[in-house]
């Protein structure tokens, strides 16, 4: 890499380390540089997906506060992100790199629009469970367990908006306020990253200068991130979710 495109890619860490830490979808910026710099599409991925652990680590330490209580649903959450990001990564070396590409902007979309009802929908859950005198579970049952299992198969593939992805289910599907999923799903991030990441380290090519880069930007991104995102009222959180989300629609139709 040149010099400029060295700090491109710093640059690029740390904004993606803040949009994850805020909403998630930082693999949208950068992805494409890396692919700028010359980098293969899987040499760039798994390259990427190890250079954001730190800065999902560093903004689930920002948001330690939000993190309080909730060890439980952390714990069975992460065994379903864990299995998910081993087999998207496996199934990133797997199968060509346009089989999940494809469905990436109808997830994506299917998110946004999930994220938009969720006041909506949580409110009817919560009547027709206090209808049938059943109480809310604190980690969101089976039916969360598998949901979070699935969006984690494609965060291990590819990783763009799986933050989306995660913040719509977990509103769904558990009694919380927004600030405290959101700490959830970067931790949940983190554990994907880092298991498809110890995966790729047996089985793929990394170029290391893009790795430390990425890390050393995507950790001060993991903060600026944690310090604005728990300022935003989950009104104004949603729509940052929501503009996150089209944009990153757009920037794949038209890739």
């Amino acid at each position: 890499m040149t010099i400029w495109e060295m700090l491109a890619v710093f640059a690029a860490g740390i904004g993606a380390g803040t949009i994850n830490t805020i909403v998630g979808s930082g693999t949208l910026i950068t992805f494409p540089v890396l692919l700028a710099t010359g980098l293969p599409p899987v040499t760039a991925t798994v390259s990427n997906a190890l250079g954001l652990i730190p800065g999902s680590i560093s903004g689930a330490i920002g948001y330690r506060a939000e993190l309080a209580g909730q060890r439980r649903r952390i714990l069975r959450l992460g065994i379903a992100a864990a299995i998910g990001g081993l087999c998207g990564a496996v199934l990133l070396l797997l199968l060509p790199s346009t089989a999940f590409e494809t469905i990436v902007p109808v997830l994506v979309a299917l998110a946004l629009v999930l994220v938009i009802l969720q006041p909506r929908i949580s409110r009817a859950v919560q009547r027709r469970r206090e209808r049938e005198n059943t109480e809310t579970s604190p980690t969101g049952g089976p039916l969360l367990f598998v949901a979070l299992l699935l969006a984690s198969v494609y965060g291990g593939y590819f990783t763009a908006a799986q933050g989306i992805l995660y913040l719509s289910l977990m509103g769904m599907l558990l009694n919380d306020t927004l600030q405290r999923l959101n700490a959830v799903k970067n931790v949940l991030a983190a554990i994907v990253n880092s298991i498809a990441a110890l995966f790729f380290l047996f089985v793929a090519h990394f170029d290391w200068t893009a790795v430390v880069l990425i890390a050393v930007g995507s950790t001060i991104g993991g903060q600026i991130g944690a310090k604005a995102g728990r300022r935003l009222p989950p009104t104004a959180l949603r729509i940052v979710i929501l503009v996150v989300g089209t944009l990153a629609i757009v920037q794949l139709l038209l890739r």
